[in-house]
């Protein structure tokens, strides 16, 4: 019987370890106390490695690793993985994302209480400094206090649950998930993110992306509650870091609990000088019950995939090029862009995805779904959805899916529609690939277009009389942002769509003073 070796780079629990060694066909090798450079002498036989933080899958790794068909990242984080590097040779990169629930969970709830009642500095007063003053640690109780959770995923939703059974009145703002998740366990939905500001304690639970880094920053602190509370145990940059310490220091934030930052090790961190905070060396998934669960679902995950049964959590799995005509790489690559748009015209929970194909593309509906489904989860999930859950963490959310062939000819030979409907409404964008894989959309809820499906666009659906145009122009003038490209289509109905390609990001306020345009229907922003 032939054997598969992996290779464990790292230190991971002795369950994890103990698969390993009682798999028949598996060559286990541990190599966590080897040095760095001798390890790529051991890695080059490896079928599947196993590593942490400790070991960077770096060019040179990957090129010792002539044999790797799998790398497991036995936790959350993959920074240390040269992705692209892995993409490029072929090699499926996958990690262990929800060990680590409970543990990150708990920690939360140990931040807010800190946060309440001042616990480490009330320790370090009688245990360090030998004093014995009770009067200096009044705090405060959680008991009737109103939570504001942001992201009600694997870990927000739990800690509403825990939230609950301290009695507190708990309101969740996640505009990706159905209503009934957070209603059906007894917490306030809302899709006003102001309710979130006006709680007294504000915890976020989000991915990290363009949409959620600096979620809170000087405005958002400014409409809260003097002496409100904020805990951040996901991840570093949800919070301005600035706008933090400002606010601390002024006391306009009571107490922080953070375990995350935007630079670590956050060792010379401005924060740590302040006196009204909890801090932890980002201790998410330290219990040794998660590491025990790390270790176990990465040996699994590692046997799988030296087998080649699947690839649970791929973060990045290839294409076999080798099976499918040259044409369809950029079709399919399209479908993920324009799906990734269509997700961002409307951020409310979607219901369904349609993908309809044209012409000899249309034997390949099935990786087309699946590629547009990444693109529309990844608006809310980030980097959590990749090609192997993609299509689960749509079943988890409800989401249903449709395909169809197109017959009749449309001027393209070949052409994919992709129909997302949310619980507002029903988006459809249509796009084709000309000579040389230039990708292009050419048509956006029954208007015309021929725009290449990239950079930052403001999408405005306007009744159709003079100066809208002058007047958009002009607003973003003021304001200092340069417009790079300028399509227009007109409808059937005395409207028009136009497709703004500005140079910079826009904001809210921004697209809010566009909205007050007389003219105006609707108006989206959209980053690809």
């Amino acid at each position: 019987m032939s054997k598969h070796t992996i290779v464990v780079c790292d230190h991971i629990h002795e369950d994890g370890l103990n698969i390993l060694k009682n798999t028949e066909d598996v060559n286990y090798v541990y190599a966590a106390d080897i040095d760095k450079v001798k390890l790529l002498d051991i890695i080059k036989d490896a079928d599947v490695a196993i590593t942490r933080s400790s070991t960077d899958v770096d060019e040179k790794f990957l090129e010792a690793g002539k044999n790797l068909k799998a790398i497991i990242r036995a936790g959350v984080g993959y920074d240390n993985v040269d992705m692209e590097g892995c993409s490029k040779r072929g090699i499926i990169a996958m990690n262990v994302p929800t060990a680590n629930t409970i543990a990150a969970v708990e920690l939360t709830m140990a931040h807010m209480l800190s946060c309440m009642r001042k616990f480490p500095y009330a320790h370090n007063q009688l245990k360090n400094d030998r004093i014995w003053k009770r009067e200096d640690w009044y705090g405060n109780e959680l008991f009737g206090k109103k939570l504001g959770i942001i992201g009600f995923g694997n870990i927000g939703h739990r800690v509403g649950l825990r939230a609950k059974s301290f009695e507190m009145d708990v309101v969740t703002y996640d505009p990706y998930i159905p209503s009934t998740k957070a209603t059906d366990l007894g917490i306030k939905y809302t899709t006003n993110f102001q309710d979130i500001l006006a709680c007294d304690i504000i915890t976020i639970h989000t991915p990290k992306n363009k949409e959620t880094i600096d979620m809170i920053g000087e405005e958002e602190i400014a409409k809260m509650k003097d002496g409100v509370i904020l805990i951040n145990c996901a991840r570093g940059g949800l919070y301005n870091e600035d706008a933090l310490y400002n606010n601390l220091k002024s006391g306009k934030i009571a107490m922080a609990g953070i375990d995350v930052f935007k630079k670590e090790p956050a060792t010379d961190n401005k924060l740590l000088d302040l006196p009204n905070l909890t801090v932890t060396a980002h201790l998410g998934a330290n219990t040794k019950e998660s590491q025990k669960k790390i270790a176990i679902q990465a040996a699994e995950n590692a046997i799988e995939s030296a087998r080649g049964v699947s690839y649970p959590n791929a973060l990045n799995l290839p294409i076999d090029e080798t099976k499918i005509p040259s044409f369809v790489k950029p079709y399919i690559e399209l479908t993920q862009k324009i799906a990734f748009l269509s997700a961002q015209l409307d951020k409310s929970p979607i219901r369904s995805i349609s993908v309809c194909a044209q012409g000899e593309i249309k034997e390949y509906l099935e990786p087309l779904v699946t590629f547009a489904t990444v693109g529309a989860l990844s608006v809310s999930a980030g980097s959590d959805v990749n090609y192997v859950n993609a299509n689960f963490l749509a079943q988890e959310k409800g989401i249903t899916f449709d395909t169809c062939e197109v017959t009749h000819k449309s001027g393209y030979s070949n052409k994919v529609t992709v129909k997302i409907t949310t619980e507002k409404r029903v988006n459809t964008i249509s796009g084709t690939v000309f000579d040389d894989n230039v990708q292009r959309v050419v048509g956006l809820d029954g208007f015309d277009f021929d725009i290449e499906p990239k950079g930052k666009m403001i999408l405005m659906r306007n009744n159709d009389v003079p100066g809208v145009i002058g007047t958009v122009g002009k607003l973003l003038g003021d304001r200092n942002i340069n417009i790079s490209d300028f399509r227009l289509a007109r409808g059937k109905n005395n409207d028009a769509l136009a497709i703004i390609l500005v140079d910079e990001s826009i904001n809210n306020k921004i697209l809010e003073e566009i909205s007050n345009i007389e003219a105006a229907i609707a108006v989206s922003y959209a980053e690809i």
